[in-house]
Protein backbone atom coordinates (compact mmCIF):
# COMPACT_ATOMS: atom_id res chain seq x y z
CA UNK A 1 0.00 0.00 0.00
CA UNK A 2 1.54 3.37 -0.92
CA UNK A 3 2.49 5.50 1.83
CA UNK A 4 0.12 8.39 1.79
CA UNK A 5 -2.97 5.79 1.13
CA UNK A 6 -1.81 4.13 4.43
CA UNK A 7 -0.97 7.76 6.35
CA UNK A 8 -4.60 8.23 5.05
CA UNK A 9 -6.34 5.07 6.53
CA UNK A 10 -4.14 5.66 9.87
CA UNK A 11 -6.29 8.77 10.18
CA UNK A 12 -9.23 7.69 9.24
CA UNK A 13 -9.00 4.99 12.05
CA UNK A 14 -7.46 7.64 14.65
CA UNK A 15 -10.32 9.96 14.39
CA UNK A 16 -13.20 6.86 14.33
CA UNK A 17 -11.41 5.89 17.75
CA UNK A 18 -11.78 9.12 19.11
CA UNK A 19 -15.11 9.39 18.38
CA UNK A 20 -15.98 6.46 19.82
CA UNK A 21 -14.31 7.13 23.01
CA UNK A 22 -15.94 10.22 23.70
CA UNK A 23 -18.98 8.36 22.86
CA UNK A 24 -18.43 5.68 25.13
CA UNK A 25 -17.88 8.20 28.06
CA UNK A 26 -21.37 9.31 27.32
CA UNK A 27 -23.00 6.24 27.20
CA UNK A 28 -21.33 5.77 30.75
CA UNK A 29 -22.38 9.02 32.01
CA UNK A 30 -26.00 8.17 31.03
CA UNK A 31 -26.24 5.17 32.66
CA UNK A 32 -25.50 6.67 36.07
CA UNK A 33 -24.13 3.29 37.80
CA UNK A 34 -20.33 5.28 38.13
CA UNK A 35 -18.06 6.32 35.82
CA UNK A 36 -14.51 6.20 35.51
CA UNK A 37 -11.93 7.77 37.01
CA UNK A 38 -10.92 10.99 34.68
CA UNK A 39 -15.03 11.49 33.93
CA UNK A 40 -15.50 11.34 37.76
CA UNK A 41 -13.49 14.60 38.43
CA UNK A 42 -15.02 15.91 34.58
CA UNK A 43 -18.71 15.77 36.47
CA UNK A 44 -17.34 17.02 39.24
CA UNK A 45 -15.75 20.36 37.52
CA UNK A 46 -19.33 20.70 35.86
CA UNK A 47 -20.46 21.38 39.47
CA UNK A 48 -17.77 24.12 39.13
CA UNK A 49 -17.86 25.92 36.47
CA UNK A 50 -20.07 26.96 33.91
CA UNK A 51 -19.23 24.42 31.19
CA UNK A 52 -20.50 21.68 28.85
CA UNK A 53 -19.35 17.90 30.19
CA UNK A 54 -17.24 18.24 26.23
CA UNK A 55 -15.48 21.54 26.85
CA UNK A 56 -14.19 20.95 30.63
CA UNK A 57 -12.66 17.33 28.84
CA UNK A 58 -10.93 20.06 26.22
CA UNK A 59 -9.80 22.36 28.60
CA UNK A 60 -8.29 19.36 31.62
CA UNK A 61 -6.65 17.97 28.33
CA UNK A 62 -4.87 21.10 27.52
CA UNK A 63 -3.92 21.51 31.53
CA UNK A 64 -2.88 18.03 31.45
CA UNK A 65 -0.22 18.70 28.95
CA UNK A 66 1.00 21.49 30.45
CA UNK A 67 2.38 18.75 33.08
CA UNK A 68 3.99 16.87 30.69
CA UNK A 69 6.27 19.81 29.95
CA UNK A 70 8.55 19.00 33.69
CA UNK A 71 8.03 15.10 32.90
CA UNK A 72 9.77 15.84 29.62
CA UNK A 73 6.89 14.27 27.44
CA UNK A 74 6.47 15.04 23.53
CA UNK A 75 3.12 15.04 22.47
CA UNK A 76 2.39 13.80 19.33
CA UNK A 77 -0.47 14.39 16.17
CA UNK A 78 -2.62 11.98 18.07
CA UNK A 79 -2.14 13.26 21.61
CA UNK A 80 -3.43 16.66 20.28
CA UNK A 81 -6.30 15.63 18.60
CA UNK A 82 -7.20 13.36 21.10
CA UNK A 83 -7.44 16.54 23.69
CA UNK A 84 -9.54 18.35 20.83
CA UNK A 85 -11.83 15.59 19.22
CA UNK A 86 -13.10 12.83 22.39
CA UNK A 87 -15.15 15.99 24.01
CA UNK A 88 -17.15 17.48 21.23
CA UNK A 89 -18.22 13.68 20.60
CA UNK A 90 -19.13 13.07 24.02
CA UNK A 91 -21.28 16.23 24.26
CA UNK A 92 -22.84 14.96 20.89
CA UNK A 93 -23.92 11.74 22.07
CA UNK A 94 -24.90 12.92 25.63
CA UNK A 95 -27.57 15.31 23.28
CA UNK A 96 -28.20 12.33 21.51
CA UNK A 97 -29.03 9.35 24.28
CA UNK A 98 -31.42 10.03 27.13
CA UNK A 99 -30.65 8.91 30.51
CA UNK A 100 -32.23 5.11 30.79
CA UNK A 101 -34.76 5.11 33.45
CA UNK A 102 -34.43 1.17 34.83
CA UNK A 103 -31.69 -0.41 36.58
CA UNK A 104 -31.15 -2.89 33.71
CA UNK A 105 -30.94 -0.79 31.34
CA UNK A 106 -28.96 1.53 33.21
CA UNK A 107 -26.51 -1.53 33.43
CA UNK A 108 -26.77 -2.44 30.31
CA UNK A 109 -26.13 0.84 28.82
CA UNK A 110 -22.75 0.36 31.39
CA UNK A 111 -21.61 -2.26 30.10
CA UNK A 112 -22.25 -1.04 26.24
CA UNK A 113 -19.87 2.30 26.92
CA UNK A 114 -17.09 -0.02 28.98
CA UNK A 115 -16.78 -2.37 25.88
CA UNK A 116 -17.03 0.37 23.33
CA UNK A 117 -14.55 2.03 25.68
CA UNK A 118 -12.52 -0.79 24.87
CA UNK A 119 -12.36 -1.09 21.39
CA UNK A 120 -11.91 2.98 20.62
CA UNK A 121 -8.83 2.74 22.83
CA UNK A 122 -7.47 -0.21 20.61
CA UNK A 123 -8.74 1.56 17.33
CA UNK A 124 -7.39 4.88 18.44
CA UNK A 125 -3.80 3.46 19.64
CA UNK A 126 -3.48 1.01 16.85
CA UNK A 127 -3.27 4.04 14.80
CA UNK A 128 0.08 4.59 15.76
CA UNK A 129 -0.30 8.47 16.32
CA UNK A 130 0.20 8.58 19.92
CA UNK A 131 -1.56 8.25 23.39
CA UNK A 132 -3.98 10.37 25.20
CA UNK A 133 -2.70 13.22 27.28
CA UNK A 134 -4.09 10.90 30.77
CA UNK A 135 -2.03 7.85 29.51
CA UNK A 136 1.18 10.16 29.00
CA UNK A 137 0.98 11.56 32.06
CA UNK A 138 1.12 8.33 33.81
CA UNK A 139 4.29 7.64 31.28
CA UNK A 140 5.94 10.67 32.63
CA UNK A 141 5.58 9.74 35.87
CA UNK A 142 6.98 6.66 35.12
CA UNK A 143 9.72 7.64 32.82
CA UNK A 144 10.75 11.24 35.05
CA UNK A 145 10.06 9.84 38.51
CA UNK A 146 10.96 6.09 38.22
CA UNK A 147 7.62 4.48 39.55
CA UNK A 148 6.45 1.38 38.25
CA UNK A 149 3.57 2.19 35.95
CA UNK A 150 0.92 0.34 37.70
CA UNK A 151 2.14 2.48 40.67
CA UNK A 152 1.50 5.65 38.93
CA UNK A 153 -1.51 4.77 36.95
CA UNK A 154 -2.66 3.98 40.49
CA UNK A 155 -1.85 7.15 42.00
CA UNK A 156 -3.25 9.48 40.15
CA UNK A 157 -6.42 7.54 39.39
CA UNK A 158 -7.29 7.09 42.96
CA UNK A 159 -6.48 11.34 43.25
CA UNK A 160 -8.58 11.77 40.60
CA UNK A 161 -11.33 9.76 41.99
CA UNK A 162 -10.93 11.24 45.45
CA UNK A 163 -10.74 15.26 43.74
CA UNK A 164 -13.83 14.41 41.48
CA UNK A 165 -16.05 13.32 44.32
CA UNK A 166 -15.38 16.02 46.42
CA UNK A 167 -16.81 18.29 43.66
CA UNK A 168 -19.42 16.17 43.31
CA UNK A 169 -19.27 13.50 40.81
CA UNK A 170 -20.46 10.24 40.08
CA UNK A 171 -19.02 7.01 41.91
CA UNK A 172 -20.14 3.96 42.03
CA UNK A 173 -19.85 0.22 40.96
CA UNK A 174 -19.22 1.09 37.71
CA UNK A 175 -15.97 2.90 38.47
CA UNK A 176 -14.62 0.42 40.80
CA UNK A 177 -15.72 -2.61 37.33
CA UNK A 178 -14.05 0.35 34.83
CA UNK A 179 -11.21 0.43 36.83
CA UNK A 180 -10.23 -3.44 37.07
CA UNK A 181 -12.17 -4.14 33.64
CA UNK A 182 -10.77 -2.13 31.02
CA UNK A 183 -7.41 -3.09 30.94
CA UNK A 184 -7.89 -6.41 30.98
CA UNK A 185 -10.19 -5.89 27.95
CA UNK A 186 -7.82 -3.68 25.70
CA UNK A 187 -5.20 -5.97 25.82
CA UNK A 188 -6.48 -8.55 23.59
CA UNK A 189 -8.04 -6.35 21.11
CA UNK A 190 -4.55 -4.37 20.58
CA UNK A 191 -3.20 -7.18 18.16
CA UNK A 192 -6.17 -7.16 15.80
CA UNK A 193 -6.12 -3.11 15.35
CA UNK A 194 -2.81 -3.25 14.72
CA UNK A 195 -2.76 -5.80 11.68
CA UNK A 196 -4.78 -3.51 9.25
CA UNK A 197 -2.81 -3.29 5.62
CA UNK A 198 -1.79 0.35 6.43
CA UNK A 199 -1.20 -0.33 10.26
CA UNK A 200 2.54 1.08 10.94
CA UNK A 201 3.73 -1.71 13.19
CA UNK A 202 2.67 -3.77 9.94
CA UNK A 203 4.76 -1.67 7.69
CA UNK A 204 7.69 -1.66 9.60
CA UNK A 205 8.11 -5.54 9.86
CA UNK A 206 7.55 -5.77 5.97
CA UNK A 207 9.94 -3.24 4.29
CA UNK A 208 12.96 -4.31 6.37
CA UNK A 209 12.19 -7.94 4.84
CA UNK A 210 11.77 -5.87 1.31
CA UNK A 211 14.81 -4.44 1.68
CA UNK A 212 16.83 -7.60 3.01
CA UNK A 213 15.15 -9.43 -0.12
CA UNK A 214 16.51 -6.77 -2.81
CA UNK A 215 20.26 -7.03 -0.94
CA UNK A 216 20.00 -10.92 -1.47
Amino acid sequence: MPRSTALTFRFVQLFVGLFLYGASTALQVRAVVGVSSWTVLTQGLENVVPWSFGVITVVSSGVILLLWIPLRQKPGIGTLLNALAIGPSADLVLWLVPEPSGLLARIALFAGGLVLLAIATAFYIGAGFGTGARDGLMVGLHERLGWPLWLARTLVEVSVVIVGWILGGNVGAGTVIAAFAIGPMVQPLMPFFRRFPWSPERRVVREPLAESRVAI
